[in-house]
């Protein structure tokens, strides 16, 4: 088992879908996933799951509108009993088409920052306290996804010693905000042994990665899980590449 308790953003297509599909046929499945997108009523696949595997739930979540989170946290604690939540997935995230100085928008880099960045760590916010719950389950002090884990979903264009490209001002700000994030974060949990840590999945035929990617999402949710079952205190505030090799920030 990957981890008991594990909630996904951004479930309804690409990376955050695959990631829901594969943990439910998991041959030891969490005793809870939860799969969150803006409309869960229209995420067909979604709906199919969670008919098939007990273990789904939907729940409605807009990461953009802070304002619904205080519902959306009653609804998870229900769903996670006095276990808590072991594994925050943040995956949501958009792409805005590819832009050079000349071309990038201010509305673009606004909204980009709200879904990619600040999204991520008022949602970590709102479930800490659920987080800290389900670290207190395990003896000791050893970090894994397992006991209690925060997930970063970045990409390696967010890696500032990396871009040697320049452009895609929208995309590659947010995600090396959400690293920065990453790092803030594991230094403020670290004492609640709760696991915080970046992962790139690659560039991956979806939606937003388009088809020419290198990888499918059936491997690179694959090697991502595979990932974060291995997970201990050496990744704790680090940037992983889906294969396990680590990235620069």
């Amino acid at each position: 088992m990957v981890a008991r308790a594990v909630l996904v953003t951004g479930s309804n297509r690409g990376l955050g879908l695959e990631m829901v599909r594969q943990l439910a046929r998991h041959v030891t499945p969490p005793d809870v996933i939860i799969a969150t997108c803006r409309n869960p009523e229209a995420a067909q696949e979604l709906q199919q799951l969670s008919k098939s595997h007990k273990e789904v739930n939907l729940l409605k979540l807009d990461v953009a509108d802070e304002g619904s989170y205080a519902a959306m946290v009653r609804s998870v604690s229900e769903m996670v009993g006095d276990q808590g939540l072991n594994l925050l997935i943040n995956n949501a995230g958009v792409a805005p088409k590819s832009t050079r100085i000349t071309q990038v928008k201010w509305q673009q880099m606004v909204d980009t920052f709200l879904v990619n960045s600040v999204a991520p760590v008022m949602l970590s916010k709102a479930f800490l306290p659920m987080l800290k719950i389900a670290a207190t389950q395990a003896e000791g002090s050893g970090l894994s996804v397992k006991r209690a884990a925060i997930i970063n979903i970045s990409s390696v264009l967010g890696s500032i010693e990396k871009n040697d490209k320049g452009g895609i001002y929208p995309y590659r700000a947010s995600k090396a905000a959400l690293n920065a994030i990453t790092k803030s974060l594991s230094n403020d949990v670290r004492d609640s042994n709760i696991l915080v840590s970046s992962v790139c999945p690659g560039w991956t035929q979806t939606d937003m990665g388009g088809k020419n990617a290198a990888l499918t999402p059936e491997q690179s949710i694959f090697n991502v899980l595979h990932l974060l079952s291995t997970m201990n205190e050496t990744h704790h505030g680090q940037f992983y590449q889906y294969d396990g090799v680590k990235l620069p920030w």
